[in-house]
């Protein structure tokens, strides 16, 4: 038994006993598996009318709008008396310019009485000309409504119409309507979702996105449609990262142009504008608005072939979501928000809470910034033994002999290779992974160096003996009286630079095993997702909040997707019958951070604690250690169901295989029976999740498309067609459970 400070011992007797390991062909079925599987980006679509006025004019018709604000105009982080504001404008002729704007706000949507009138704004040309500012001393729980004009030769050209909310005063008894959503592909798929929920004209108080706002790629074929004329089109290519080759090269935003190009495309959606101009936002940031499967400033395109420590680029991203982002990171007082002045990596501070009367708690966490890398390096050699011995037989002190008994296998011994006993076997290792290095794309230095590190100290003979047997079936060392050990290999890694086995379909058992022991021996900083600073605040605010919902926003989902074909008779591949992690990527990634958390709320007595969460692509209701957590699909991303079907065929499963039918015909059947506290599952639609926050429960209710229709833009079709494709289902949150309503 461990025990992890802060936390409950971790007790591994009480664990279901460890199934044996995976060898290595037990993850061939799942290459190629793509690494942008959960992504989205963005692009532009006609610009509005013109018109214009002086101020002695007659108001102008403010549901034009101007050419002048092509992303038209937004608001977010609501409080009793503030919000943000939000608009960009541009003008073509004052390019490099400083440009003069007027903001107007009043409680009336005529504008005839205004309660802020603000005439000395200036949109900075070094900010891309994007403006936010701070609107201060309003009413709680009061609709605002408000406006942009920029004056040019005389003429007075004016934003359409915003509206917004603040929220209700702390304390207030009252109910709190909102939506949470995630994941806007744009490139070749249409925004249904926005329009769906624009048709049912919610009295919301608000709207959280969950992140990928953006994403940072231009047309990767691994997940994003080249059809139509939905596409994102850096205006600087030659600042973007190249990435793919021949007909599947595509560009990653590099520079500050390549990622404001990305927000000013996504921002000319006609539907994305209105749910902006009819609702304030809380919006927070995942991966995409870098780099997909990011952590802190650190990239995974190359998949550990090199690294990918990227400061500049990280900083650029940031800069450009500040700009465009209505959100407040630094307490800024009244008036614009210098964007300069917020803080950047490494001290970024998007997580932040607010308070919605007597009943609504809401905790916005960063996810990305501040996380350890991926516990299994996607460059790990297979044979690379992580757990020696002396570490593996503490883990497995408590557990039933039976398991104890399988880890005294022959499949997992290991050798010190670097023993003089073992030099023509080493030569031998190293020769082959210099050959598969330099085939992946390495030179013959890097491919060197990469060798000198790996193929050397304790490695598996599961592995080992395959690569040896390969060359010289006389070179196979023996398992017999070896000690034993766990490798990545044990863990699903099955190739040298990859992402499966590293940060998706990973054998969920010696995983689990194996990072609640790193845990341990790091105290904690091998899942330190939040860091400390916000950590400290994560558990201040959830333990002295008083309201009677602490909800927590999570651009990741803490839903545990377990693939588990232990029972499914009709697959006969032994190797393949055991459980597997979907994606580590997210929360399952971080298995004994998400369990010491989550058990210390319950520890401490905090009450109504429900976990929101996106990313993934699909929809899901679960209760994880006793807490609630929602998951919200994609707003247009691929489903998780349609990439998983692309990675099996893509590794020559038919679609009647019986492994193709359990992960993929039936993905939502086989997770509900992996995991039970999994109440309810969709995997392939998109939509958004509508909560009700009430006194004595919360009801969500997710409003849902079939993934198929994304390729459709329905903003040209009647009302009553999008309307005929939607479902909607509803869930009861109440004491610590998730139910059908």
């Amino acid at each position: 038994m461990f025990r992890v400070e802060g936390g409950a011992p971790l007790d591994f007797a009480a664990r279901e006993p460890l199934h044996p390991c995976s060898p290595l062909e037990s993850t061939a079925l799942f290459n190629p598996f793509k690494r942008r599987t959960f992504l989205q980006a963005v692009v532009a679509v006609a610009a509005t009318t013109t018109f214009g006025c002086s101020d002695d004019a007659e108001t102008p018709d403010a549901s034009a709008g101007s050419p002048y604000f092509p992303q038209s105009l937004a608001s977010g982080d609501p409080r009793p008396d503030s919000v943000v504001l939000w608009v960009r404008v541009e003008d073509s002729a004052r390019a490099g310019d400083n440009l003069p704007l007027r903001l107007e706000v009043s409680t009336a949507a005529d504008f005839k009485t205004l309660v802020l009138d603000k005439t000395d704004l200036t949109a900075l040309a070094e900010h891309d000309h994007a403006v936010k500012v701070k609107v201060t001393g309003l009413s709680a729980r009061t609709t605002y409504y408000y406006r942009f004009s920029y004056e040019k030769d005389g003429q007075r050209h004016t934003t359409r119409t915003g509206r917004t909310r603040t929220a209700p005063a702390a304390g207030d008894d009252v109910a709190v309507k909102f939506v949470f959503a995630s994941c806007q592909d744009f490139i070749g798929r249409y925004y249904n979702a926005w329009q769906r929920l624009l048709q049912l004209d919610a009295d919301l108080d608000f709207v959280v996105f969950l992140g990928d706002y953006v994403y940072e790629t231009t047309g990767d074929t691994s997940f994003q449609s080249g059809d139509g004329g939905r596409a994102v089109r850096f205006s600087a290519p030659n600042e973007a990262l190249p990435q793919g080759t021949g007909l599947t090269a595509f560009l990653a935003a590099n520079s500050l142009s390549n990622y404001r190009d990305l927000y000013k495309t996504v921002r000319t959606d006609k539907q994305l504008q209105a749910v902006h101009e009819r609702y304030p936002f809380i919006i927070v940031w995942d991966d995409h608005e870098f780099s997909d499967d990011c952590w802190q400033d650190v990239a995974t395109y190359e998949d550990g072939k090199r690294d990918e420590k990227q400061r500049d680029r990280k900083l650029n991203a940031e800069q450009a979501f500040l700009e465009y982002i209505p959100l407040d990171t630094a307490q800024s007082p009244e008036g614009a928000i210098d964007v300069a002045n917020e803080p950047r990596f490494p001290n970024s501070r998007i997580y932040r809470d607010f308070e919605y009367g007597r009943h609504l708690k809401l905790l916005v966490t960063d996810y990305r910034s501040y996380r350890p890398d991926h516990l299994i390096p996607e460059d790990g050699y297979p044979g690379t033994v992580a757990l020696d011995a002396t570490l593996l037989g503490a883990a497995l002190q408590g557990q039933p002999d039976a398991v104890k008994q399988t880890f005294q296998a022959d499949t997992f011994a290991y050798v010190n290779i670097d023993d003089a006993a073992y030099a023509t076997h080493k030569q031998v290792l190293q020769g082959v992974y210099l050959s598969q290095a330099k085939a992946a794309g390495l030179t013959d230095a890097e491919a060197a160096q990469k060798a000198a590190k790996w193929v050397a100290g304790p490695l598996a003979l599961y592995y080992v003996n395959q690569v040896l047997a390969a060359v010289n079936k006389a070179l196979v060392i023996p398992p017999a009286d070896k000690p034993r050990g766990l490798a990545y290999a044990h863990m699903g890694k099955a190739a040298l630079f990859n992402i499966q086995g590293s940060r998706y379909v990973v054998v969920k058992d010696t995983f689990d095993l194996f990072a609640a022991v790193k845990y341990q021996l790091s105290q904690g900083k091998s899942e330190d997702v939040f860091g400390p600073a916000q950590e400290q605040w994560f558990q201040q605010t959830l333990t002295t909040a008083q309201n009677t919902w602490k909800m927590v926003v999570s651009s990741t989902s803490l839903s545990a997707l377990i693939w588990d074909f232990r029972q499914q008779a009709d697959i006969t591949d032994p190797t393949l019958r055991q459980r597997f992690y979907f994606s580590v990527d997210q929360w399952d990634g971080f298995p004994t951070k998400k369990k010491v958390m989550l058990n210390t709320l319950k520890a401490q007595g905090v009450q109504n604690t429900l976990f929101i969460s996106g990313d993934i692509h699909a929809s899901f209701a679960s209760v994880e250690e006793g807490v609630p957590v929602l998951t919200a699909p994609g707003i247009t991303s691929g489903s998780i169901k349609s990439l998983a079907s692309l990675a099996l065929i893509g590794a020559g499963y038919a679609t009647g295989a019986p492994v193709y039918q359990h992960a993929v015909v039936e993905m939502e059947k086989t997770l509900q029976a992996s995991n039970p506290g999994l109440r309810f599952a969709d995997a392939d639609s998109h939509g958004f999740v509508m909560v009700e926050v009430k006194a004595d429960e919360t009801l969500a209710t997710f409003h849902l498309i079939p993934a198929a229709e994304v390729a459709k833009d329905y903003s040209k079709r009647s009302d009553s067609e999008l309307e005929a494709k939607f479902t909607s289902r509803t869930f009861r949150v109440k004491n610590s459970d998730i139910q059908p309503a």
